[in-house]
């Protein structure tokens, strides 16, 4: 299993994990009592790891949702509270849902010593919001949590590395979302306005992209020898099973 294998591997498992407590009732509770939209809750506590920056900054290293709904989502939510306190405030529901759901795996220590060593060893330029989150102070946290915060680094790594994949394989953000799996509900959830662009044209700029995230991504599991590559993604396929036993 080379380091691109095991990236495009792990993809799917990184995503849905690193992004479940997002969608946690609990910690969509939390944007209630900081008084923020779920909408502008999204947008802060995603971007707000920038610091107190300018909305179309945090469009811009978003990159996928569309400029005018982020600026509608981080406006709002800097009139209440400003974004980097937000950005903690979710880095605290990330850990404690790792807690809740995390802590019984058996292998919670090699799961979090394995994420640790790729999340570390990823590099940086290219991808600010990666660089953003993982320069994070780390709230407490109980164990799982901590499994659960490198879950959610590399979720933005592996976003941030797609992100600019598309760029350079020509896709214009929307056309990206277009392009993905979701489409055009994507486009909607995202922000964007019709009229959109066709897919057929876009498809073989996709695919490429695709690999090139793998390209980008898996050169931090190159820290990782090819057995422990292997190991990470019986580990993952597992944690997963656990999280969402009824699939």
């Amino acid at each position: 299993m080379t380091p691109d294998q095991a990236a495009a591997a792990a993809k799917a498992h990184v995503l849905r994990l690193g992004g479940a407590f997002a969608e946690d009732p609990l910690t969509l509770q939390r944007a209630r009592r900081l008084g923020l939209s779920g909408w502008a809750y999204y947008v802060a506590a995603r971007g707000g790891a920038l610091g107190d920056v300018r909305a179309d900054t945090v469009a811009a290293a978003l990159g996928f949702i569309a400029p005018d709904a982020v600026s509608d989502g981080w406006d709002a939510a800097v009139m209440v509270l400003p974004p980097s306190r937000i950005a903690a405030e979710h880095l605290i529901e990330c850990a404690r849902w790792g807690a809740e759901r995390l802590s019984t795996f058996p292998r919670l220590a090699r799961l979090t010593e394995l994420c640790q060593r790729v999340v570390l060893a990823a590099e940086p330029a290219g991808l600010p919001l990666f660089a953003a989150w993982r320069a994070m102070p780390l709230p407490e946290h109980a164990p799982g949590g901590r499994a659960a915060i490198l879950l959610h680094l590399l979720r933005e790594h592996r976003n941030a590395a797609h992100l600019l994949a598309a760029r350079v394989s020509g896709l214009s953000p929307l056309e990206a979302v277009i392009a993905g799996p979701e489409g055009e509900a994507g486009a909607v959830a995202y922000g964007w306005q019709p009229p959109y662009p066709k897919v057929p044209p876009l498809v073989r700029r996709r695919l490429w992209a695709d690999s090139v995230t793998d390209r980008i991504a898996g050169q931090a599991y190159e820290v990782l020898t090819l057995t422990e590559r292997a190991e990470l993604l019986g580990l993952l396929t597992s944690v997963t099973a656990l999280v969402w036993p009824e699939d």
